[in-house]
């Protein structure tokens, strides 16, 4: 019989915003969410684990659903993955102190409190997000991971309960283009895509490595890749591999939210952003989190 794992979360988390903010989308099928509950499947090895995360006051639980008693090990990785999943390691206090005196996030950031920048742990996963994510709206990008994921990934089901693992760089390593492209990708991005599974396939792109470095040397080396620049990278750094001062400054999504909690007319400036961003210094990524939440 497996046992419930407990993971005490910090005093600024709410894991129901946090569900609301994955209940975004019902093109999502990396997970499922059900009564209040969180159901996810992870590879663990050669296999997969397949658990539910609910929530008691300070604690995450998460309740694995398979048949064969968990490892040790299987254990941890579960757990490991959900704290980074929900960000459960990083002290908020600061930034809600921040926000606090800030013309902006002021007013944007108690409506919002206990919701973390929902991470991409895997770094394959986050760079595809990117990739289908460049210059299109979010609901065709929901579409279009959807169809990636459910023609190249594999399906899990415990019970009534289904979801799918992301697709292998390896699997995408060996496509043809016209594999992708036949899910109404462009080819451009059906390329990228396969260029960086076979970065990450050959052992010469990985999320260690990134983070052996600052964020610069990461970045660096993240725009270096074929189809991936500065917006992609920045996603990346912020959402996979946690760097807090990772700005998407061009975001339109971004530009578009301080427009309307600012109330005026046009879109600013990439330039009137850096002034406005200026208190925001070593948490621009979750100023930005949270001003994205504004309108997704």
């Amino acid at each position: 019989m497996n046992r419930t794992i407990r993971i005490p979360v910090p005093a600024e988390f709410d894991f129901s915003v946090n569900l609301n903010y994955l209940s975004r989308s019902p093109d999502e099928s990396l997970y499922r969410i059900r009564d209040g509950r969180l159901y996810k499947t992870i590879p663990v090895g050669s296999s997969a684990a397949f658990f539910e995360v609910g929530a008691e006051p300070g604690f995450l639980l998460v309740r694995p659903l398979d048949d064969e008693p968990w490892s040790d090990e299987t254990e941890r990785e579960v757990a490991a993955y959900t704290r980074e999943w929900f960000d459960l390691d990083n002290d908020l206090s600061p930034f809600y102190e921040l926000a606090s005196r800030d013309p902006i996030l002021h007013g944007v950031v108690p409506r919002l409190h206990g919701l973390r920048n929902m991470g991409i742990p895997d770094l394959f996963e986050a760079l595809c997000w990117g990739i289908i994510g460049q210059q299109i709206n979010l609901a065709f990008a929901y579409t279009l991971k959807r169809r990636f994921v459910e023609t190249f990934g594999r399906q899990v089901r415990r019970g009534d309960v289904d979801c799918w693992l992301f697709p292998e760089p390896r699997d995408i390593a060996g496509l043809d283009v016209g594999d992708i492209t036949a899910l109404k990708m462009t080819t451009k991005k059906a390329e990228y895509l396969i260029g960086v599974a076979r970065l990450i396939a050959d052992g010469e792109l990985g999320r260690e490595r990134l983070l052996e470095g600052d964020i610069r040397s990461a970045e660096k080396k993240l725009v270096s890749i074929r189809g991936i620049g500065p917006w992609t990278a920045n996603y990346v750094l912020m959402r996979c591999l946690r760097y807090p001062s990772a700005f998407p400054i061009d975001d339109v999504g971004l530009h578009n939210a301080i427009k309307a909690v600012l109330q005026e007319e046009q879109k600013p400036t990439v330039a009137r952003i850096k002034e406005l961003a200026v208190g925001w210094q070593g948490w621009e990524a979750y100023a930005t989190f949270y001003l994205w939440r504004v309108l997704y």
